[in-house]
């Protein structure tokens, strides 16, 4: 006699083989960044041996200590800065754009589309040589708009506003319309307020594409004193870094774990919004 299984059951043994590759794919993501962690607590006696501890067996500060001592402060204030106005700009032109592309008929509409998402291909550092002349010709080399403004215009970001309000229904507008409102406050007191989601993912991935971002800073900036955190952290490199000691091992680490810290914290707070953002940006083609 061949048993039946309950329907609640069944569904979880299907999900199963899923859940366990999500699981393994997430071990195989955290460890290293879990041995990064841990290494930024050993001591030198526990980093250069033979023997694997994923946990220290003594937790020391020297490392931090040791990166403190260096312009760590002034480079993380200058990635907080640019940072936060590119992911600021980066959205209000992402979401206009997106709410132009969908909600405004004008000829060649799917054709502009059709270029942005086009220049998702093409490799960014092909732009890095004349972004650099140009700015080098306007004289914002060395500061804060010369880190910020390459990144503002994001083909991602204007995607996902763009799908977004295509879904919006009709009504919304015509009542809005009725009332008197013109295209702007259409925009702003009804279409962005519902965007919650793609602001949301927005803000993620281009906070993410600003703290992280290495190539553009290192050749823009002249001094220590405009360093963002990425090309503060590579002075700790045993290769090439200023910051160099007998162990560097430790300090590395512990720059690597300020560096990874702040994106990750913003996404796992803001992950179901992330999510959200992303699943809705694919309902409507």
């Amino acid at each position: 006699m061949v048993r039946v299984l309950p329907g609640r059951r069944r569904r979880r043994l299907a999900w199963f083989p899923g859940w366990l590759i999500g699981m393994l794919a997430a071990i195989l993501w955290a460890a290293p960044f879990l041995w990064m962690l841990s290494t930024s607590f050993k001591p030198t006696a526990q980093i250069l041996t033979n023997n694997i501890h994923w946990l220290p067996q003594t937790f020391v500060l020297d490392n931090y200590r040791f990166v403190f001592r260096g312009p760590v402060s002034r480079w993380m204030l200058n990635s907080l800065i640019t940072s936060f106005l590119g992911t600021l700009l980066g959205v209000m032109v992402g979401a206009l754009a997106g709410y132009a592309l969908a909600r405004i008929q004008f000829r060649g509409r799917n054709a502009v589309f059709g270029l942005i998402l086009a220049s998702i291909m093409i490799p960014a550092n092909l732009a890095v040589v004349p972004l650099y002349i140009a700015f080098l010709k306007i004289g914002l080399v060395n500061s804060y708009a010369a880190i910020t403004l390459p990144l503002v215009a994001n083909a991602v970001s204007v995607y996902i506003f763009r799908q977004f309000f295509l879904g919006l229904p009709d009504e919304l507008e015509d009542a809005a319309r009725i009332d008197g409102a013109g295209r702007w406050q259409m925009f702003i007191h009804v279409a962005l307020p519902l965007a919650r989601g793609p602001i949301t993912a927005s803000t993620i991935i281009l906070f993410t594409a600003n703290w992280n971002n290495y190539l553009w800073p290192l050749l823009i900036t002249f001094s220590q004193n405009m360093y963002t955190l990425p090309v503060g952290v590579a002075q700790y490199s045993s290769a090439s870094g200023n910051y160099t000691q007998i162990n560097i091992y430790g300090p590395s680490m512990a720059a690597a774990t300020l560096l990874c810290i702040p994106s990750l914290a913003i996404f796992l707070a803001l992950q179901r919004y992330f999510i959200e953002g992303v699943a809705r940006a694919g309902v409507k083609g």
